[in-house]
């Protein structure tokens, strides 16, 4: 329960017909370089406008690599609020740009507006990345500040999505109103991490230019066929996500229920808690030698002192957890 990953396997009959599209794909010959079936597949289920382009990459990391590269000079700065996905800040690393995190505000992680703006006006950052809803702290930043941040950057702003399956939320209505604005988003957390399948939206002006980056087949044939696939019955993958918002409901309640334990509400597939009293170390490996794997966030940045993170599971899976983290918390005490 530390990878964010959706836990329910499909049907097996839809199981089975997915076995035997893949029949009909021809090994041996190269992908579909620009995928072209999938985009519009992906265009119509995610209700994408026609005059907004789609460029796919080998998972959401692919993509921020790719506009990472693209705007890459050593004399410029690339911005995300901390803590955030770690990603933002390793690929600005390998591709030699400067990087700025901006804290969040320590209570309830939310967006800084002040701290934002101000970086923005000091550094004038190439690019920014801000997570919608945020990982790995869950919540939704304030509409209207991001919006503000986008307004004020003299340069490109992506919008990660990855989790929007859970959040019911989204910027792609304003990606006509802005000019510097990019939607990303990943099917991973959907229920096909599997296929490393991101995509990123966007007016034509960037995106061509960002395909000129972008490796030839990166998207495998069998990856393709697949997502074809599963957007054609994308009703079940809705019905699952539907599920992990109640599981996720039902899990916070029941993290708020334990002594000694500080939860944070989530708009996505995973949940942020503290333990207040006892060291998240032991916790987690307490958890881990009992079978349970979370992940441990203690460490990786200062807000997230003795902060763990668990993903949301089967009803099933949650109890297991749940029963097991109140069995190690009592054994403390």
């Amino acid at each position: 329960m530390d990878a964010m990953e959706n836990p329910y396997p499909w049907p097996e009959e839809l199981r089975q017909k997915w076995l035997q599209e893949l029949n009909s794909v021809h090994v041996n010959r190269y992908p579909d370089a620009d995928a072209t079936v999938l985009k519009e597949r992906l265009r119509t289920v995610m209700t994408v406008p026609d005059h907004i382009s789609i460029m796919l990459g080998n998972g959401s990391d692919e993509l921020i690599q790719i506009i990472a590269l693209a705007l890459a000079r050593s004399d410029r700065t690339y911005l995300a609020p901390e803590p955030g996905f770690v990603m933002y800040r390793l690929i600005s690393q390998t591709v030699n740009a400067g990087y700025c995190g901006v804290q969040l505000n320590q209570d309830d992680f939310s967006l800084e507006r002040d701290a934002m703006l101000s970086a923005i006006d000091e550094l004038q950052p190439a690019l920014i990345f801000i997570a919608y809803p945020n990982n790995p702290t869950g919540n939704l930043f304030d509409r209207e500040i991001v919006l503000d941040v986008i307004k004020q950057a003299p340069g490109l702003v992506v919008i990660d999505e990855a989790y929007h399956a859970f959040a019911g939320a989204s910027f792609m209505e304003y990606l006509d109103d802005f000019e510097n604005l990019l939607i990303m988003r990943t099917l991973s957390k959907s229920g096909l991490a599997g296929l490393r399948l991101g995509y990123l939206l966007g007016k034509s002006a960037w995106l061509n230019e960002l395909e000129k980056i972008r490796l030839p087949y990166n998207i495998n044939s069998l990856s393709q066929k697949s997502a074809e696939f599963i957007l054609s019955h994308f009703e079940v993958l809705g019905g699952q996500a539907t599920d992990i918002c109640r599981n996720r409901k039902v899990l916070f309640r029941q993290l708020a229920e334990i002594d000694g334990i500080k939860v944070w509400p989530s708009a996505a597939n995973f949940i942020l808690f503290r333990t207040l009293e006892l060291d998240a170390n032991r916790i987690f490996t307490e958890l881990k030698t009992r079978g349970v794997l979370i992940k441990n966030l203690y460490g990786s940045h200062a807000l997230l002192q003795n902060c763990l993170r668990v993903t949301v599971g089967t009803e099933k899976e949650n109890t297991v957890f749940i029963d097991t983290l109140r069995q190690v918390m009592q054994s403390y005490h």
